[in-house]
């Protein structure tokens, strides 16, 4: 099952792809494994997937350090906030954070990352629904924050959001793209499950999936 609804998805962002003027050359798809076990992550690289996305810190530390060993391109990527407490492990495990979204974790990823001498590629939580209860950097406050990771050595490879569920995102996507080419950004997350097809279509250069691929999240 999880094999097919992989090859359905990649089909599909091929297709949105191929026939959208905002679209990139290449559209990453990470398969968000979060509350799934290892036996579906597993299942996943047996069919080919090899790039994955995490919330927790403390949950991959439960599941992909064996993994990582035994397939050495696996590629493993925090969506989800990041505390500041846990920059240690995040350097150690993840190959993308997502997360950046405030001085205080800038500053506290650049002393790990030149501490352990290893470098995740990094992109912005922007705020693009300015949500009070959601992680991301304001916009009006990304030029200030883009300054200090460039002050901090922190590399920025791209911008992600998440929009309100209750808006339109294509409004959010091509809003994250503008802030992008204003900026200087070369990628951007952004797209799930009930979405993914549409951010290709606004320039996505990763799309985060999860229950298309899995099935429905596990609370327990």
């Amino acid at each position: 099952m999880i094999a097919e609804n992989l090859k359905q998805i990649l089909q599909t962002i091929e297709e949105a792809r191929s026939d959208a003027l905002m679209a990139r050359d290449q559209v990453t798809l990470i398969a968000v494994s979060k509350t799934k076990p290892v036996e579906a992550v597993e299942e996943a690289l047996q069919a080919g997937q090899r790039v994955f996305g995490e919330n927790r810190v403390q949950e991959a530390q439960s599941k992909f350090p064996a993994l990582k060993e035994a397939f050495p391109d696996l590629e493993l990527h925090l969506i989800g906030p990041l505390q500041s407490n846990k920059t240690k492990e995040a350097v150690a495990l993840f190959d993308v954070i997502h997360s950046v979204d405030r001085p205080k974790l800038v500053s506290a990823l650049a002393a790990e990352m030149d501490k352990q001498q290893r470098f995740p590629r990094c992109l912005i939580q922007v705020n693009t629904g300015e949500e009070e209860q959601k992680a991301g950097v304001l916009p009006k406050d990304l030029p200030a924050l883009l300054a200090l990771c460039a002050e901090s050595g922190l590399g920025i490879e791209g911008l992600m959001c998440i929009p309100p569920v209750d808006e339109e995102p294509s409004l959010h996507f091509s809003f994250l793209y503008k802030l992008a080419q204003d900026n200087g950004i070369e990628k951007l997350s952004m797209g799930m499950s009930g979405d993914y097809e549409l951010a290709v279509r606004f320039g996505a250069d990763y799309v985060r999936v999860g229950s298309s691929i899995f099935g429905a999240r596990d609370y327990t």
